[in-house]
Parts: C-alpha cells; sequence; structure tokens
C-alpha cells in the first residue's frame, strides 16, 4: 500500500490553476525530486502533502499513523532557544507524554500513557537529540538567533529527523548551504530509511539522492523515474510531441474555421456533426494550457576594460579575531570566468571586495584594471525596494530600458523588457514583495542585466531560480565578452560556467593554513580531481646520510641590470597603452569620425589591433622577468 496518495488535487490562486487535477502516490522507502517552472505551485503543493494546507478540491489519504516532517526554506524557531531547545522542539509530543506519566494525577491512564510513550521512544528523547546533534556537528549551547542561515537549516534537520519520521517533506533543502554541507546532506539523505520528497533546483543534488523525478507542469504531475540526465532527454521528446500535436490542431482548426465562413450556397451542405466538431475543437484550443516560455536573457558587455582586471601579490586580510586571506597572489584577465568555493564564513566577500579595491589588504600589494564597470548580483537582495513596483525597480522614471553604451546600445519599452523576464504586463505596476523568491531572483537579473557592465560579481545566483531559467544563464555567461565572479554552492553551474576556482583550503586550528586561498583552473569537479592529488601522502623523508649528501639546489638566477630595468619600466609601458587604446575607443566610439574621415578611421583601428598584440607581448614578458 502507498504511504500517501493524492488524486484529482484542484488548487488556484487568481486565474491561473496550479494544480489542475493534479494526482501523485509515494511508495516506502521512494526518494522523489519535485521540480517545475517558478510560480508552479511546488511550495504550495508540498504543505499540501505536509498537511499545511488543503486544496480546493480532491482526496489525500495517508497510511494509517504516517508520522511525516516538513521542513520549510526558511525555517523558523522560537526566539531565545538554544539549539538544544530547538532540537528538541521535534519530540515536544514525548517530552510531554513523560512530564505527565512522572507527574500522573488521580484518574490519568497509566497503562495508555506509557503504550503511547513507547510508540514515540519517549523514555530516550533526550538520547535521541545528543545523537542528532553529533550527527550533524551542531553546539547545543549555541543561541539559534545568532547562527548563519546554513546552520539554521542543520537544525531544522535535525529537528526533522528527532521525530524519526516515515516521510521527510524538504522544501530547497540546499539554499544557504556551502559544497561541503551540501554534500554531508547528500550522504544523510542516501541513507535515509523512510520516504522523502524534496523541491530543489540544484541538478548535481537531484542526481545523487532522488530515485524519481515528479514534475509539475501547468497543473499536472508527471512521473519520470531515473536519474536527471534521463528525465530531460524524455522530457524533451514528450515536448517535441505535444508540439506537434498542437501544430496539427491548430491546422485542422483553421480549416474548419474557413469552412464555417463560406457563402450560402456552401452553408446548406454543412453537417450537425462537424459544426460539432469544430465547437469542440474551439473548447479545446481555449482550455489548452501552452508550456510557459523561455525566460530573454541579453547582457551588454560595457566599454571593453584593460587586459588586466586585477593582480594580487601576496596579499593577506587580518581581522581582530580572525585571518582570513594569507599570502593569496592571483592575476585576472579580462574575460576570465572565476569560481569562488569555500564555506560560510570562509572570506569569499572579502576575497571579492580585495579584488575589486573596496578593501585596502592588511598585507600585499592589489593592482586594479582600467574601465571596470562592476555590477552585482547580491544573494541576499538587498538591492530590491519592496515597495516599489516592478517598473520602477527596473528603470526608474522612465518608459525605457537602455541595454549597452555606444553605438550598440538597444532600447526597449519596459514593459517588453519584462515580458523577456516572463513577468506579464499586468504585474508591472505591482510591489516587489508580491513576488515569490524565485521570481525576485529573476527581477534582480533583469536589474543587472539592464546595466553596462564588464564585470559582473554574481553571489549565489542560483538560489530559487527554476531548472530551466539555470541553463539559460548558463549558456548568457559562457557567451558573455566581460568578466565574471561567481560565488555559487551549485556545482553543476560552476562546472558549466568558471574557467579557473579560487577555493578557500585553509584550516583555523592550524595556524600555518589558516586563511589559504589557492587558483585551480577549471571547475568544481576539476577542482576535486586537483586537490585529491594535492593531498596523496608526501614521500617518506631519505636518510639523513643521503641528504647531507645531496647536492644543494641551484639558486635562481638574478635579474640582469638591464631585465631589472626592463622590469621597472614595464608597468608604465603597459599603463600608456592602456591610455592610448582608451583614447581610440573614445574617438571610434560615436561613429561620426568615419563619416568625417574614413582613412583616420582606419588608421586608428589598425593602431588598435597593434596596441592589442603590444599589450599581451608586455604582460607576458612582465609576468616571466616577476616570476624570475
Amino acid at each position: 500500500m502507498a504511504l500517501l496518495t493524492l488524486a484529482d488535487a484542484h488548487l488556484a490562486y487568481g486565474h491561473v490553476p496550479l494544480l489542475d487535477g493534479a494526482a501523485l502516490a509515494l511508495e516506502a522507502g521512494e526518494r522523489v525530486a519535485l521540480i517545475g517552472r517558478n510560480g508552479a505551485g511546488k511550495s504550495s503543493l508540498l504543505k499540501i502533502l505536509a498537511g499545511l494546507e488543503k486544496p480546493d478540491d480532491g482526496v489525500l489519504q495517508l497510511q494509517g499513523g504516517l508520522r511525516r516532517v516538513y521542513v520549510a526554506q526558511e525555517p523558523l524557531f522560537e526566539p531565545g532557544h538554544s539549539v538544544f531547545e530547538a532540537v528538541a522542539e521535534g519530540v515536544a509530543e514525548a517530552r510531554a507524554l513523560r512530564e505527565r506519566f512522572e507527574a500522573h494525577a488521580p484518574g490519568d491512564d497509566l497503562d495508555a500513557l506509557q503504550t503511547r510513550l513507547e510508540a514515540l521512544g519517549g523514555w530516550t528523547w533526550e538520547q535521541r537529540v545528543e545523537q542528532a546533534l553529533q550527527r550533524l556537528a551542531l553546539d547545543p549551547a549555541a543561541q539559534v538567533d545568532e547562527l548563519s542561515g546554513g546552520t539554521k537549516k542543520r537544525v531544522a534537520l535535525a529537528r526533522a529527523l528527532v521525530t524519526a519520521p516515515e516521510l521527510l517533506l524538504l522544501d530547497e533543502p540546499t539554499n544557504h548551504l556551502d559544497v561541503d554541507a551540501i554534500e554531508w546532506l547528500q550522504d544523510l539523505l542516501r541513507d535515509w530509511k523512510g520516504a522523502l520528497i524534496l523541491v530543489s533546483h540544484d541538478r548535481a543534488f537531484i542526481d545523487a539522492v532522488a530515485t524519481r523525478i515528479v514534475e509539475l507542469d501547468r497543473g499536472q504531475l508527471r512521473s519520470y523515474p531515473g536519474s536527471f540526465a534521463a528525465y530531460e532527454s524524455t522530457k524533451a521528446r514528450e515536448l517535441q510531441d505535444e508540439a506537434l500535436a498542437n501544430a496539427r490542431a491548430e491546422k485542422l482548426l483553421a480549416q474548419e474555421e474557413v469552412w464555417i465562413r463560406k457563402g450560402v450556397e456552401a452553408r446548406r451542405t454543412r453537417s450537425v456533426g462537424r459544426v460539432a466538431r469544430l465547437l469542440k475543437l474551439r473548447e479545446q484550443r481555449q482550455a489548452r494550457r501552452d508550456q510557459l516560455g523561455q525566460v530573454r536573457l541579453e547582457l551588454a558587455s560595457g566599454l571593453p576594460p584593460g587586459k588586466i582586471v586585477a593582480e594580487l601579490t601576496d596579499v593577506s586580510m587580518r581581522f581582530p579575531d580572525k585571518l582570513l586571506i594569507s599570502g593569496f597572489t592571483a592575476t585576472i584577465l579580462r574575460g576570465d570566468k572565476v569560481g569562488l568555493i569555500g564555506p560560510n564564513g570562509s572570506g569569499k566577500t572579502t576575497l571579492l571586495k580585495l579584488i575589486l579595491g573596496e578593501l585596502q589588504p592588511s598585507s600585499g600589494t592589489v593592482r586594479q584594471g582600467t574601465r571596470l564597470q562592476v555590477a552585482y548580483f547580491d544573494q541576499m537582495r538587498a538591492a530590491l525596494d519592496l515597495n516599489a513596483t516592478l517598473a520602477d525597480t527596473i528603470s526608474p522614471g522612465s518608459e525605457w530600458v537602455e541595454i549597452g553604451e555606444g553605438p550598440k546600445a538597444t532600447r526597449k519599452h519596459i514593459m517588453s523588457y519584462l515580458t523577456d523576464f516572463l513577468f506579464s504586463p499586468e504585474r508591472a505596476n505591482a510591489p516587489v514583495r508580491t513576488l515569490s523568491g524565485g521570481e525576485r531572483n529573476r527581477l534582480l537579473l533583469a536589474r543587472l542585466f539592464a546595466l553596462p557592465a564588464n564585470v559582473l560579481v554574481l553571489d549565489e545566483p542560483t538560489n530559487d531560480l527554476d531548472i530551466d531559467t539555470l541553463e539559460l544563464l548558463e549558456e548568457l555567461l559562457q557567451t558573455y565578452a566581460g568578466t565574471v565572479f561567481l560565488v555559487s554552492h551549485d556545482r553543476r553551474f560552476l562546472d558549466n560556467v568558471v574557467t579557473s576556482t579560487i577555493a578557500w583550503e585553509g584550516d583555523p586550528t592550524f595556524a600555518g593554513r589558516a586563511g589559504l586561498w589557492r587558483e585551480y583552473e577549471g571547475g568544481y569537479e576539476d577542482w576535486k580531481l586537483q586537490r585529491s592529488r594535492s593531498r596523496v601522502a608526501p614521500p617518506v623523508p631519505a636518510p639523513a646520510a643521503a641528504r647531507a649528501a645531496a647536492p644543494a639546489p641551484a639558486k635562481a638566477a638574478k635579474l640582469s641590470y638591464k631585465e631589472q630595468r626592463e622590469l621597472d619600466a614595464l608597468p608604465a609601458r603597459i599603463d600608456a597603452l592602456e591610455t592610448e587604446q582608451r583614447e581610440i575607443h573614445a574617438l571610434l566610439a560615436d561613429g561620426s569620425l568615419y563619416a568625417r574621415d574614413a582613412t583616420r578611421a582606419a588608421t586608428l583601428n589598425q593602431r588598435n589591433a597593434a596596441i592589442e598584440e603590444e599589450l599581451m607581448m608586455a604582460l607576458e614578458r612582465w609576468e616571466a622577468l616577476g616570476a624570475r
């Protein structure tokens, strides 16, 4: 018998039904990933399955005595509670029954109380809480109010696990968790003996955990056994078949509409059955819910910056109580797509601010490039005014959105621009506070892409975005000509976007590794592979006699006087080339020079190309001499 069965469920907010005759059955031990577009109704469905909300119509049947626990995206706790007290909320009934049993009043049915206590494991609730805290590496004395978002999510999971539920319902469990915590959660859920339904957009997480994928699409639930890759191939075939069927229906409807509108002579011969079929075709077309369109993403790369975006040399950043960055050296060039990986609190945001010149290091030097235009995507959405309308958020005081600068700039009406991001014109004057989490992220992307920028800083852009929008954002960033700094815990997204990774490999308990950051080529999986190779056991040291006999390593050759002078002059040479290139870009920017003096314009274009070559040679020479 199924643990849970949902039949013919209907739910609507406004004119669009979120559930339209949806049906679902869940067997014991199944791990189901519930996916779908933002606003499709996934969270509402999860709350119905958890018993927190009721559908407008339909039946939800549960196996007798089924214990189910729901963990929300943003878990709530009683203010002032310690972690132990917050986790113990999961055994509140068992605690209350034991206290009642121990201080029983005359007339209490002690046999019934004891039976219920044993069923809930009430005699050992303290041990269960302590085991959950130990398993999830939580400090029982810490105050929940002071914890980070990721640690609060761990506390909520611990609170859910101590109830020993047969069904666990998780809404976006990976939000606010760092990569190590996500992999830990994967292992925990794979070993989970009960049934599981989770809402997630993290494709790597879904592949690692789920045994079945259920998609909520236009009010219907469709089931796909197997991995996410298998779902994608099956879904592509289904959409193709659906498009063909819709095209045939449209063609037939058009033919029948032509026939019904023929002249008087033709109308004499029309059959009652054919007219009835036309009416039915019209009803079917009106009732059909087409697939929601794709987000249209366009991004202006702004003015080209210098070849170097930032150069960090032996940079350290120390705060009174912590060393966040120690001796970090790196060069970021134009067009690099850099991923930053590290646990919460390791200093990713601090490192970004050092790279962009917003903070000065405690020691070491940071050199920023020229003509940097930086645009930020903030994971906390602090840039959004919840009381502002969508239109004012994108283009305050104007009906038009200017995308880009110079001759390549484009102009769009605000309604058309919002439609590109799947916001209907009717919602343009709605306040931001009415949007869901995923819709707010989509609005923030719309605002970000309306700005001319050659450096994008994306801090957790994947939170709450649906999978279709994630894949489109990946494609956009892959072809973006500017520089990207990406802070994300979505491993698949990192692998598909970044060309290099800056990873935290420190250890706060060991002074020699505190604040240690390293740069690697490639994405997340490349970093994991290179890190595992670097952690191979060191070779056994040679005997003392052999070490004594070994020749001393040769000293690195010093620069000659001529080479030292060349190295000293190179920064000024690079600056002069970049200044000249800037002046050429200014002359060519408006296009009027081509009309006035085509010969000079052609000469300037040739010189611009030559400067690019000279800059690259100067940078390579600077790097070679600096390394020596």
